[in-house]
Protein backbone atom coordinates (compact mmCIF):
# COMPACT_ATOMS: atom_id res chain seq x y z
CA UNK A 1 0.00 0.00 0.00
CA UNK A 2 1.49 2.80 -1.31
CA UNK A 3 0.77 6.70 -2.13
CA UNK A 4 -0.56 5.14 -5.22
CA UNK A 5 -3.68 3.24 -3.51
CA UNK A 6 -4.33 6.36 -1.78
CA UNK A 7 -4.64 8.24 -5.18
CA UNK A 8 -6.48 4.99 -6.64
CA UNK A 9 -8.95 5.24 -3.80
CA UNK A 10 -9.49 8.96 -3.86
CA UNK A 11 -10.19 8.87 -7.91
CA UNK A 12 -12.90 5.39 -7.13
CA UNK A 13 -14.23 7.88 -4.45
CA UNK A 14 -14.96 11.23 -6.73
CA UNK A 15 -16.40 8.65 -9.35
CA UNK A 16 -18.83 6.58 -7.50
CA UNK A 17 -20.29 9.06 -5.41
CA UNK A 18 -20.10 11.98 -8.15
CA UNK A 19 -18.01 14.53 -5.79
CA UNK A 20 -16.88 16.22 -8.71
CA UNK A 21 -16.67 19.36 -7.15
CA UNK A 22 -14.03 18.42 -5.11
CA UNK A 23 -11.39 17.62 -8.17
CA UNK A 24 -10.67 21.97 -8.71
CA UNK A 25 -9.93 21.74 -4.88
CA UNK A 26 -7.65 18.98 -5.08
CA UNK A 27 -5.97 20.53 -7.76
CA UNK A 28 -4.95 23.77 -6.43
CA UNK A 29 -4.16 22.15 -3.30
CA UNK A 30 -1.57 20.27 -4.98
CA UNK A 31 -0.14 23.47 -7.26
CA UNK A 32 0.05 25.06 -4.13
CA UNK A 33 1.90 22.51 -2.71
CA UNK A 34 4.28 22.32 -5.54
CA UNK A 35 5.09 25.67 -5.69
CA UNK A 36 5.97 25.73 -2.31
CA UNK A 37 8.29 22.96 -3.04
CA UNK A 38 10.08 24.37 -6.15
CA UNK A 39 10.17 27.86 -4.08
CA UNK A 40 11.79 26.60 -0.83
CA UNK A 41 15.12 27.74 -1.56
CA UNK A 42 14.73 30.48 -3.80
CA UNK A 43 14.56 33.95 -3.35
CA UNK A 44 10.46 34.14 -4.47
CA UNK A 45 10.24 32.23 -0.95
CA UNK A 46 9.50 35.18 1.19
CA UNK A 47 7.06 36.55 -1.58
CA UNK A 48 5.14 33.21 -1.95
CA UNK A 49 4.76 32.74 2.31
CA UNK A 50 3.43 36.38 2.39
CA UNK A 51 0.27 35.48 0.65
CA UNK A 52 -0.96 32.88 2.82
Amino acid sequence: MGKLSIISELWQFLKVRKKWWLAPILILLLLLGALIVITQGSALAPFIYAIF
